[in-house]
């Protein structure tokens, strides 16, 4: 089987290149942050290639008080194309707990904007390039699901508001990063934090991926 799993960031694809480069049929494509980056790399890619089973991984905002950092989540509710054949059980038994998502237009940065999006959207953790990789796949019968794990929960506050760090195409201004922080160098010491938390998130994905992933 041809799986393509796409993910946002190469950040949070690092450790599972690793894993995939041993596992024939398998690509890994950074379709970019939010919807419609993602759904345009994901049509580019399928316009060139084939692709049995496609999975939209990365990280997640946690919306649900009860999901801690490096909880793997999951959604096969609005699954696309043909069954899914154990995929469900497989990824209850690597350790991920199905959820439902919101997929946003940009990243929810604080507590108070989290609550909002609970309560008026009922998910329990939000991300946001599925819907634009679910779209895709449901044109062309390709069975897709979200997998994502918790890099920020409910309960805190992002250090800086990355959402006006971002440039047009969503991706991060490196320039306007570090005139945030030498305006707020009190902030280096939370950005390091996050940093770590990623870094593990990243990790505890790419083991669940592992144990779900069989092409």
């Amino acid at each position: 089987m041809s799986v393509l799993v796409c993910f946002a960031l190469k950040e949070e694809a690092a450790p599972f290149r690793k894993i995939a480069a041993v596992k024939p049929g398998m690509a890994i494509l950074i379709a970019g942050i939010g919807r419609q980056n993602a759904e345009r790399a994901v049509r580019e890619y399928l316009a060139a290639n084939t692709a049995e089973m496609v999975f939209s991984c990365g990280f997640a905002g946690g919306l649900n008080s009860d999901l801690k950092i490096g909880e793997v989540v999951f959604e096969t509710g609005n699954q696309s194309g043909p069954p899914y054949t154990g995929c469900y059980e497989k990824l209850v038994a690597a350790g991920a707990k199905p959820v439902n998502f919101f997929c946003a237009d940009h990243i929810a940065t604080t507590v108070a904007e989290k609550k909002k999006v609970r309560e008026e959207t009922g998910a329990d953790a939000v991300e946001m390039e599925s819907a634009g990789i679910h779209a895709v796949c449901w044109e062309r019968g390709i069975p897709c699901v979200t997998v994502r794990v918790i890099s920020d929960t409910a309960d805190e506050d992002l250090p800086l508001d990355f959402n006006a760090l971002a440039k047009p195409d969503k991706s991060l201004d490196f320039g306007k990063l570090a005139w945030a922080i030498a305006k707020s160098p009190g902030k280096i010491g939370a950005l390091m934090d996050l940093q770590k938390k990623t870094s593990f998130a990243a990790e505890r994905l790419a083991a669940v991926l592992e144990k779900v992933i069989s092409p």
